[in-house]
């Protein structure tokens, strides 16, 4: 099949040339694309902090770690769409690549269209749950019943972004975002400002944009003339590439949703302590964001020039694809995460004129972000496991090393010194000794592809 130049000029070949600049023009449009997402975002909460009040805000905040429990399965899914697409294009199986693509795309749709029922009937006896305040619990509630209305259009916008992601295109995804996010912050003006909607307006105006983003996506790969041109006379689930998205995907969604339940048990254990500290945490992990999602490219980066180098078998190369990686992470993670602790007081008051809520998010800031280059580390490891199609072994390392240390930590050390400093503790503290096992973890494998 010929191919459109503006296909090609998207297109990244990660099997050869220059490997470092081509690390930095693949990772620096996915960093951006984070930021722009947490710029909306932090004008979702901005908004309803400043004219909806302080429980508004503290709704909408203790939300996050419960959707993300209820989503990051199906966002597992097309971690393996990205890596099984990248080792077909790398290796040049055009006929497995199209069929990985409409599979993907349907498994996002039917994703969603669960995930609405799932979020619809579960969100209020599931914030109940996390001892969610009663002042902020019908509130919270409604929020997520309107948000997970947009959940087909959510995962259709990832799976399809993970699938240009692993042709090398990480360009178009962030002109599409930034398209939606546009739409997101101004609908939020009108919803929740001249329409007072609260926590209801907000949502909507995310709903919306989502829709906007997944239009974008599957306009792109429907009119493309590449490979992986999606045909709605194609969009059927192949079996043998469901087992092998399953297969890489699926314990990345289990851990994903396994590491969000120790972070409901930590929501739930900041809730205790009541609706300013909650206001607080919601404003510091919004800050935060920008540094994990920053460090997240690079992990996304690690994922897909990994997979394409072992679908075309170029092993020595990915090596140093794990050494510029982790070289790039933690500079990121050092200068963005010590710029967040440094500028701290400044950026929370953009959140909150509240003295008290700055001062639990200064807290948070110190403790979580200062060091959050551990869990940059901890996150490259990953990607080079997965890419290499070793996805089971980083979510049993994963999830013994930072999960379950989180949750032991919350009903040990937490339990015995209740501060929210200590709580805030475990999180360095299981990525310093996650990273390590992966490290291990990772020697052990190569060595093993070595001798076979």
């Amino acid at each position: 099949m010929a191919q459109k130049k503006g296909d090609r000029t998207y297109e990244m070949d990660m099997c050869n040339g220059p490997l470092f600049s081509k690390l930095i023009v693949f990772a620096v449009p996915l960093m951006l694309s984070g930021i722009l997402q947490l710029l909306f975002n932090a004008a979702d909460i901005i908004v309803v902090g400043r004219f909806a009040g302080s429980e508004s805000l503290a709704a909408v905040g203790s939300t996050s770690s419960l959707i993300n429990l209820l989503v990051n399965l199906f966002i597992g899914l097309s971690i393996g769409a990205n890596v099984l697409v990248a080792q077909f294009y790398g290796a040049q199986r055009l006929k497995d690549l199209e069929e990985t693509v409409h599979t993907s795309i349907l498994l996002a749709g039917i994703g969603g269209v669960i995930l609405i029922f799932v979020g619809f009937f579960l969100s209020d006896p599931m914030l109940e749950l996390m001892g969610t305040p009663d002042e902020v619990l019908v509130l919270a509630t409604l929020y997520m019943k309107i948000y997970f209305l947009g959940m087909p259009a959510t995962l259709i916008y990832n799976f399809g972004s993970a699938i240009l992601r692993a042709i090398g295109d990480t360009r178009r995804p962030l002109y599409f975002l930034l398209t939606a996010g546009v739409i997101n912050v101004v609908l939020n003006l009108i919803f929740v400002i001249q329409f007072s909607m609260g926590v209801a307006g907000v949502a909507l105006a995310t709903t919306i944009s989502q829709c906007v983003s997944a239009a974008l996506i599957i306009q792109c790969l429907a009119r493309s003339d590449a490979p992986y041109r999606l045909q709605k006379s194609k969009l059927k689930l192949k079996g043998d590439k469901v087992k092998k998205i399953a297969k890489i995907g699926l314990p990345a969604g289990i851990q994903g949703s396994v590491f969000s339940i120790s972070n409901v048990l930590i929501q739930s254990s900041v809730n205790s302590f009541g609706a300013v500290a909650m206001a607080g945490s919601t404003a510091s992990a919004n800050i935060e964001g920008f540094v994990y999602t920053s460090m997240n490219a690079v992990y996304q980066t690690a994922l897909s020039f990994t997979s394409q180098n072992f679908g075309a078998g170029n092993y020595k190369r990915m090596t140093k694809i794990l050494i510029y990686c982790q070289a790039i992470v933690i500079m990121v993670g050092i200068v963005m995460g010590g710029g967040a602790v440094l500028a701290g007081r400044q950026l929370l008051g953009i959140y909150s004129s509240n003295p008290e809520v700055i001062q639990y998010g200064m807290n948070r800031l110190r403790l979580i972000s200062g060091p959050y280059f551990l869990c940059g580390i901890m996150d490259v490891m990953v990607g080079a496991l997965r890419g290499i199609g070793y996805s089971v072994a980083p979510m049993l390392v994963s999830l013994t090393g930072a999960c379950g240390f989180r949750i032991f930590w919350i009903f040990t050390v937490f339990a015995s010194n209740r501060s929210l400093e200590t709580l805030y503790l475990s999180y360095p503290v299981s990525w310093a000794l996650t990273f390590t096992a992966h490290i291990i973890c990772y020697v052990f494998i190569r060595r093993k592809m070595t001798k076979k």
